[in-house]
């Protein structure tokens, strides 16, 4: 099984739209994924699958309260999530430097994708302590990638394998910094450029991810890009479809805001 921690030096990069996305293009390759959410002080993973309540999360796993299957979910698209809860009463008694010892024997899956807390406090430790490979997301700007090259060097003296940089939300103004530059001032590599895309914010509004919400949309393409890259599979992109975009035009969706969990159930 192939553990990748997701980190970031800061919050508010997408580092965890991109966990749930990336997860799902992962998956139409035929891989067995799975979503830990290890960010338990401020967990969001779910909501990009339009999750809110669970019986059992990670915490509980965590304060041996459940075993690892009690709080696994299954979604529709093939992916299973481990959720952190949501509930601040449920930090309580959790020991994060269990982490690694409670997800080592995670069930029928081939990749484990683990969000991480923003920064590089004791969470998000955790999760390069359990994980054999690191990607680093951040945006393209030069404080964010200050606390990328940080990271670097708490990842190398752990001696976890990089795979390099996701830049996202890349709107290639001037201002922004090049793939080149950020390449330099790192010593790794950017593995992939995902383009600010108004798609991925309309669909965590409806709950989905945005591979599932908008398949051709840039964003998605750029991500099942990435997934084929980790694989070394071949991915060819879908063609924007005329008529679905006459559509979206015509009759734009109004995002439902307050989606529940029919589409996740208990894994068994």
């Amino acid at each position: 099984m192939r553990t990748i921690g997701i980190v970031s030096g800061k919050g508010g990069v997408g580092k965890t739209t991109l966990v749930a996305n990336l997860g799902v293009a992962l998956s139409k390759f035929d891989r067995r994924v799975t979503l830990i959410d290890c960010n338990i002080t401020t967990s969001h993973l779910g909501f990009c699958f339009g999750l809110f309540y669970y019986n059992k999360t990670l915490n509980h796993v965590l304060r041996k309260e459940a075993n690892l299957s009690e709080a696994t979910y299954f979604h529709f698209s093939g992916i299973k999530i481990i959720p952190a809860s949501l509930s601040l009463e449920e930090l309580i008694g959790v020991d994060i430097d269990q982490l690694k010892p409670s997800i080592e024997n995670i069930e029928d899956t081939d990749i484990a994708l683990l969000d991480a807390a923003p920064g590089f406090g004791r969470e998000a430790m955790s999760v390069l302590s359990a994980s054999s490979e690191v990607i680093f997301v951040t945006i393209p700007y030069m404080n964010a990638i200050a606390d990328v090259v940080r990271g670097y060097r708490v990842v190398k003296q752990l001696g976890v394998r990089p795979l390099g940089i996701v830049l996202n939300m890349v709107r290639n103004d001037l201002h922004e910094l090049t793939e080149t530059e950020v390449e330099e001032l790192t010593e790794l590599p950017v593995i992939a450029s995902i383009p600010f895309d108004k798609n991925v914010q309309k669909s965590l509004a409806e709950g989905v991810p945005t591979i599932l919400y908008k398949d051709y949309s840039p964003a998605s393409i750029a991500i099942m890009r990435l997934a084929s890259e980790l694989l070394g599979e071949y991915y060819s992109p879908p063609k924007a479809r005329i008529f679905s975009r006459i559509l979206d035009f015509l009759f734009p969706k109004k995002p439902n805001l307050l989606s529940s969990n029919n589409n996740l159930r208990l894994w068994k």
